[in-house]
């Protein structure tokens, strides 16, 4: 799987602690049931709703496993700033990065570089994707991205692979210099860990995202891209504005 043992352990360790959780929040989370939070009752009700929700949620045929209130956030995004590159980190089975390309096709210009760890069988294909296997934080995935990118062109960066705040600091750390001024980092999946969901992950992408602007204020939060009140990626939504 291109995982080491450690890596195999800590998925397995996820998986087991993600169906406890699921188990647990179903039977006794009755105090959140009765918060007044209407939006976080209800991304709690669509995120334990995988099977009818974001798990089964397609592009075209290809399952994208992302909020389609954020989809439609995305596509905004590519509108307005026109990006000749989107990088895709933790591409997984390529729904989202099929979903990027085809807004792009509308759009007339852009390429999608998704990145995985793992080889995943009948991804989609399309001319304007390209997949590289690796990990995104290795000096030789980093390397053949930087290569692909010419001076002058305008890039967005999408954050989704390990969700623990070590490695999504140090992707953050890395991306960000990529990234044009005026475009966007955006970090996934900084609901869990109680934001609102999974509240025993650990600290994972939301804790990573402010550790990251208190090291560096080339970015700041986006709100206004929230705009939909529920979101995967509360906070996540990073414009660099120098």
């Amino acid at each position: 799987m291109g995982l080491s043992q450690d890596n195999v352990f800590r998925k397995l360790f996820r998986i087991a602690n993600y169906g406890l959780e699921f188990i647990l929040v179903r039977l006794y989370n009755k105090s959140f049931q009765s918060s007044k939070d209407i939006s976080a009752k209800f991304h709690w009700l669509y995120y334990y709703s995988p099977a009818r929700t974001w798990s089964n949620t397609r592009w075209m045929g290809y399952r994208t496993m992302k909020c389609p209130l954020d989809l439609w956030v995305y596509q905004e995004i590519l509108y307005e700033i026109k990006p000749d590159i989107v990088i895709e980190t933790g591409t997984n089975e390529g729904g989202g990065a099929y979903y990027l390309a085809s807004v792009l096709d509308v759009i007339g210009k852009g390429q999608v570089i998704g990145v995985d760890i793992e080889k995943v069988e009948n991804r989609p294909t399309h001319e304007r994707v390209t997949y590289l296997q690796g990990s995104s934080t290795s000096n030789d995935i980093v390397h053949n991205i930087s290569e692909m990118i010419e001076p002058g062109q305008v890039v967005l960066v999408i954050l989704d692979s390990d969700h623990n705040m070590p490695h999504v600091l140090k992707e953050m750390k890395i991306y960000s210099q990529f990234v044009t001024t005026g475009s966007y980092m955006i970090v996934e999946d900084s609901n869990i860990n109680g934001h609102p969901i999974m509240p025993n992950w650990g600290y994972g992408p939301f804790e990573a995202i402010h550790e990251f602007l208190r090291q560096n204020d080339s970015f700041r939060i986006d709100k206004d891209r929230e705009k939909f009140y529920l979101s995967f990626n509360p906070d996540g939504y990073l414009k660099k504005i120098s």
